[in-house]
């Protein structure tokens, strides 16, 4: 066969082809609906975080790490006994550098600060002030940014993006009626990710050695709205 047949015969093969194609590709500017659906639930929580800080002070390095390591494992033991498993349980800083006086505008050494920072995940939200409490007495520093949350997050989310596709469908069908014509087939969703936690910030801080006596801090979970957005393109007939 010759060079030119072999590129004729290529050619009809290529436009016989072409059309095929065509046929499950649509349009660019084919007729659309773009609908924007939105949904939020709201659910009680059932988890929570706590923030919590050990500190040491000394004119030595060495004794400003050890009164911390010190604080801070006290603090732990009073966590535990309050029912914390210790997986619960997580480190999330640690800091040691030096402190500065100005005097008369010069700098003078005060002495080491040295922090250790945890993060405490309470399952049960009854134990939350007991909690609080037991780090305050036991020594910490600080306790701090209380935030709630969901054991099951992302069953939540995926049942908000589900109304949300639904609440974006009925908005296209509305539009769609609204112009006389009717809904064919989804041409492309998209998620825009709105959704966060509501948190409850507490924050209170404590001497060494004193705090967490008397009332127990008295907290209130509320609830949390998960959001959930899509943009949803619906080709109309």
């Amino acid at each position: 066969m010759s060079r030119r047949a072999l590129i004729a015969g290529a050619a009809a093969i290529c436009c016989a082809a072409a059309p095929a194609r065509a046929q499950n590709v649509q349009p660019a500017d084919a007729p659309a609906i773009v609908a924007i659906g939105e949904a939020m639930v709201t659910v009680a929580p059932d988890r929570a975080f706590i923030q919590i800080s050990a500190d040491g002070h000394a004119k030595k390095a060495a004794d400003a790490q050890r009164m911390a390591a010190d604080a801070m494992m006290s603090v732990q033991n009073a966590l535990k006994a309050a029912g914390v498993p210790a997986d619960a349980i997580k480190t999330t800083g640690y800091s040691l550098a030096p402190e500065y006086d100005y005097v008369s505008g010069q700098q003078q050494f005060r002495d080491y600060a040295a922090r250790n920072e945890i993060e405490v995940r309470v399952d049960d939200l009854s134990k939350i002030s007991a909690v609080i409490d037991a780090g305050g007495a036991a020594g910490a520093a600080t306790v701090s940014g209380l935030r709630f949350d969901l054991k099951t997050r992302a069953t939540v989310e995926q049942a908000a993006l589900k109304d949300a596709v639904a609440d974006a469908m009925a908005r296209a069908g509305a539009i769609a009626a609204g112009a006389s014509r009717s809904l064919g087939a989804i041409v492309r969703i998209s998620e825009q990710r709105v959704s966060e936690p509501v948190s409850t910030r507490y924050l209170t801080t404590f001497s060494s050695g004193r705090g967490g006596g008397g009332t127990p801090t008295p907290i209130e979970p509320g609830e949390i709205n998960v959001r959930a957005q899509v943009t949803v393109t619906v080709a109309i007939k």
